[in-house]
């Protein structure tokens, strides 16, 4: 069954979603850099089963110079010793996001010993723009390409 272009059939809605990502590359170079954007990315599209976004944004981390042992390694992030203390928070706070979990005091208090509070909210919709992406590809069901390197 083919299904609607969501591009075609809704292009103004699409390009608020893609300046959205374009005003977030800039905050985010400007706060924790994009290793830690595409990361988590790419942990909330495992979690959300997202095909499309994992071969979209595996490509890009790798554009971007990460590591393919860490994109490899990254659904196990928690037992891999790859990732550094902000990653893993940043990533902590993406599964309870993506979850929908309650993120108590001691956890937000965490955060902030290693983010700033600009940072956090750029974190958070971050967190958000990758959830949304990854709800309308899983409805619209897009052609996934993974690219060989």
């Amino acid at each position: 069954m083919k299904r609607a272009n969501y591009f075609n059939i809704e292009p103004e809605l699409m390009t608020y979603l893609i300046d959205q990502e374009a005003l977030l590359k800039q905050k985010v170079e400007a706060s924790f850099g994009v290793t830690i954007w595409e990361l988590v990315k790419l942990r909330a599209s495992q979690l959300n089963q997202c095909a499309y976004c994992l071969a979209m944004h595996s490509a890009q981390a790798l554009d971007y110079g990460e590591n393919i042992n860490r994109i490899i390694a990254l659904s196990a992030w928690q037992d891999a010793p790859l990732y550094n203390d902000k990653e893993r928070a940043a990533l902590a706070l993406c599964e309870k996001l993506t979850l929908s979990q309650s993120i108590d005091d001691d956890f937000y208090l965490a955060l902030a010993e290693l983010f700033d509070q600009r940072s956090l909210v750029t974190l958070t919709v971050a967190i958000n723009a990758i959830n949304s992406w990854n709800r309308i590809v899983k409805m619209f069901k897009p052609t996934v390409e993974f690219n060989e390197r």
